[in-house]
């Protein structure tokens, strides 16, 4: 999962250029991981077993660890980093190398579930990156999820209605907003969210060849608003607009 700028803030850009102005942003979980986390907790609910949530980026993303505790994950883990975000091939080698590491001593982790893509970058790489690596199944943009018979049953979307995939097991999947309704955490959650150990573990991945040369935001979309009228002067104005949109006849 990541921690990304709350959706529905203004987004600034610093004076270089180069990096988000976080100075007066909220931050959240990525929406699609949001709902990662949630399909994980519902594969839980029907077949039992733990999930760890894991997250690359600044020390303060334990807040959105400890989030997703408090809806039902088991364990967290944090990979913290300094300074900007790391490009989606490095990102992807620190990931791979920290799942080697949790598996190390045991089992293969059955799912691994990522986000379709974190919300501010949108770079769609870092999961088929990390499965690739792993050597796992994977399929992108999940908009259907259950676990049977040693396999993850996908589906998604697709121009001619939805495709259907079986993926044995260990699989990768990532999950796409609109697979599921995020719970909130009840106050039993919140309250084993603050006593939960949040693993912290070294990054490790050299630098991939993408490098951010500039952001631009995208232009401010203005509208107009017309004053039809005030009280029931005004409700001729409103039946006129409403037969110029068609809506009576």
């Amino acid at each position: 999962m990541k921690r990304v700028p709350a959706p529905g803030a203004k987004i600034n850009i610093t004076a270089d250029g180069r990096r988000v102005d976080t100075a007066n942003l909220g931050f959240t979980t990525s929406p699609h991981e949001e709902c990662a986390v949630e399909a994980a907790a519902q594969v839980i609910e029907q077949h039992g077993g733990e999930a760890t949530v894991l997250t690359l980026g600044p020390a303060e993303a334990a807040e959105q660890v400890r989030y997703a505790v408090s809806v039902g994950m088991q364990h967290g883990v944090v990979l913290p980093i300094e300074g900007d975000d790391w490009d989606p091939q490095r990102t992807a080698r620190a990931i791979t190398a920290a799942i080697r590491d949790l598996e190390a001593d045991g089992d293969p982790f059955d799912l691994i579930l990522f986000g379709n893509e974190s919300a501010d970058s949108g770079g769609f790489q870092v999961g088929i990156r990390v499965a690739h690596a792993l050597g796992r199944p994977m399929v992108n943009g999940a908009k259907g999820l259950a676990v049977s018979d040693g396999a993850a049953h996908v589906e998604r979307e697709a121009d001619a209605g939805r495709e259907a995939y079986a993926l044995p097991l260990p699989a990768v999947v990532g999950v796409k907003e609109g697979i599921n309704l995020p719970r909130y955490p009840t106050m039993k959650g919140r309250l084993a969210s603050k006593k939960a150990q949040v693993a912290t573990m070294d990054p490790a991945g050299d630098a991939g060849g993408l490098s951010t040369i500039s952001l631009q935001p995208p232009p401010e979309r203005k509208t107009q608003t017309r004053i039809l009228g005030e009280g029931p002067d005004a409700a001729a104005a409103v039946v006129d607009v409403l037969e110029e949109l068609g809506v009576l006849s």
